[in-house]
């Protein structure tokens, strides 16, 4: 079939199951704008409307809009032009909100790190993205101090959680608000900063196209990749995924504690909030205990968890002395433990509402590309064949192709998942040659394995890539073995996953030291903490060699058996 008649069928195979009542087409509210135009829209029509509760600290639409358009100023005055790298290498907190925010109006880029990356990772990352700004939690200034003068960063600026602690918080704290703020020698102190920025006369205007940040992502090749997403990216995946799976309801609380680093944060904590103007409640860190305590004190309409997360408060001695009757929208995303029937019925007699998976997809498309919202009577997507991921939401389609020769396959066939969005990444940050293997003709290969059914919904059927996870976390074992490779001791190394029941996936390192090294297991693993974050760090097993094809290539199935 050609590829025009196959969409076509599918798209009405599509229509016969659709959700009802759900929209087929992307919604704007406040039209196809930036993302910076409706904060100004809630800041100027709500002004006192809460944006962001944060144990106690409260930021409304007009202080979050005011804050971030001096944050702007800032940046402009120090020498940040439209299209420079902005690093962001902190926590969830509402600074983050304010810099994210204030970057984009400042026609910057936004380049997010995760804060729990360490020096080697840092570095990597801001000589890739070539950022000449930081902004990092006071407590992570010691790691950008290790790595700054092999950069191009030329501004730092720092900020402390312990600033908005209040005296008496509503519900528990994490140890990171309650950590000393750290004496401010070689940054900017953001919030004194700002507190005496005068706002800029004019900011860039922004058009849709405009580059606006760059999300690491890893490969089976060699380190992290940038993708390149525009204001437009953005403004899609809101408009596509959060009326049909989520709602536009203005006045739900909702709480987030994703790591917004993280691009499904990003969508959760940073994106979907001002896009419907509503309320979030922020949590640093997920924690069972401050989790129930700020849905039952702030009364949260809709927050997302993983399924591990949704185990741990409905096992939680103390899970009755708390009120979930605000919940309305509960999704999930299956990491280590999966969502299951059971899990559904326990959610449901605990909260009134139904738990269902949120999405399918990968930091290249912005992540949300299906839903599966509406399709839970009777359970009908965990009675469908597993790994069931629902249908693409508005604007966005699917495909199945041979993973050899690109061969358009019936529905119903195993192969390669290809998707086509409007969110699609603009390329790999200053890689063209991994841009054109992964996106061809307008569609994203995503070297992962699927099935669209003869109904016409789709199943994930697992990575076909080397992609561990660990803690739900992406872990890829060309990276690890690429950071092992800079030891000075390391021959050869190869890196594989091994199933772990508290983990999901346990990366795995079998190493060839260098003869005379004295190199040893403990010594390495040592090594392995001061350069990776902990989640990556690999059990080490020390080998004599590695079995290779004949063209010098690691027999990875091998190593499976030597497990």
């Amino acid at each position: 079939m050609h590829e025009n008649d196959y969409l076509r069928t599918l798209g009405a195979l599509q229509e016969k199951v659709w959700p009802r009542g759900a929209p087929q087409t992307p919604q704007y509210p406040l039209g196809e704008v930036p993302l910076t135009t409706y904060l100004q829209h809630w800041a100027s029509t709500c002004p006192e409307k809460t944006a962001i509760h944060f144990y106690g600290h409260e930021l409304s639409y007009a202080q979050l809009d005011d804050l971030s358009s001096r944050f702007a100023a800032m940046l402009i005055e120090q020498g940040i032009n439209s299209g420079d790298r902005v690093a962001v290498f902190m926590p969830n907190c509402p600074q983050l909100h304010i810099a994210f925010y204030g970057i984009l109006k400042a026609g910057a880029i936004h380049a997010p790190v995760s804060p729990m990356a360490k020096g080697m990772e840092l570095s990597y990352q801001l000589k890739d993205s070539g950022a000449t700004a930081i902004v990092c939690f006071d407590q992570l200034l010691p790691v950008v101090r290790e790595v700054r003068r092999e950069t191009d960063l030329q501004l730092v600026i720092s900020t402390s959680l312990s600033e908005l602690c209040p005296a008496a918080p509503p519900i528990p704290v994490p140890d990171l608000l309650q950590a000393p703020k750290m004496p401010v020698s070689d940054s900017i102190d953001m919030l004194p900063a700002l507190a005496e920025q005068q706002p800029a006369a004019a900011l860039p205007e922004l058009r849709l196209d405009a580059i606006a940040a760059l999300n690491y992502t890893g490969g089976t090749t060699g380190l992290p990749k940038g993708c390149i997403h525009t204001h437009g990216d953005m403004l899609y995946t809101c408009a596509s995924f959060m009326p049909v799976a989520l709602g536009l309801d203005s006045d739900r609380v909702s709480l987030n504690f994703m790591p917004e680093f993280w691009i499904a944060g990003e969508n959760a904590g940073l994106l979907f909030p001002v896009f419907a103007g509503t309320t979030m409640v922020l949590l640093t860190r997920w924690d069972a205990l401050a989790f129930m305590s700020a849905v039952q004190h702030y009364r949260v309409g809709h927050t997302g968890l993983l399924v591990d997360s949704a185990s741990e408060v409905l096992d939680h001695p103390r899970v009755d002395e708390f009120d979930f009757s605000s919940l309305e929208v509960t999704s999930c995303v299956s990491f280590i433990k999966k969502l299951t029937p059971e899990y559904r019925r326990r959610w449901r007699a605990l909260t009134g509402c139904t738990l269902f998976e949120t999405s399918f997809g990968m930091t290249e498309t912005h992540t949300c590309d299906t839903f599966t919202a509406g399709m839970q009577d009777d359970d009908f997507d965990l009675r469908s064949a597993p790994t069931f991921v629902g249908l693409p939401v508005p604007g966005t389609e699917f495909k199945v192709c041979d993973f050899a020769t690109g061969e358009l396959l019936p529905l119903g066939a195993e192969g390669e998942l290809c998707v086509r969005t409007p969110s699609l990444l603009k390329g790999y940050w200053n890689k063209p040659e991994a841009s054109a293997e992964a996106l061809r003709n307008g569609w994203l290969h995503t070297g992962d394995s699927g099935v669209i059914t003869e109904q016409g919904h789709i199943r994930y059927l697992g990575r076909r890539k080397e992609m561990l996870k660990v803690n739900g976390m992406s872990v890829f074992p060309s990276e690890l073995e690429a950071m092992l490779g800079q030891h000075p001791d390391i021959l050869a190394s190869a890196v594989i996953g091994r199933d772990d029941e508290h983990r999901g996936e346990m990366p795995l390192a079998f190493i060839v030291a260098k003869p005379g090294s004295g190199l040893t297991a403990e010594t390495l693993q040592q090594w392995c903490k001061q350069v990776m974050a902990v989640y990556k760090i690999p059990e080490i097993r020390l080998v004599e060699s590695l079995p290779m094809t004949a063209t010098g290539k690691v027999k990875k199935q091998e190593l499976q058996e030597w497990i």
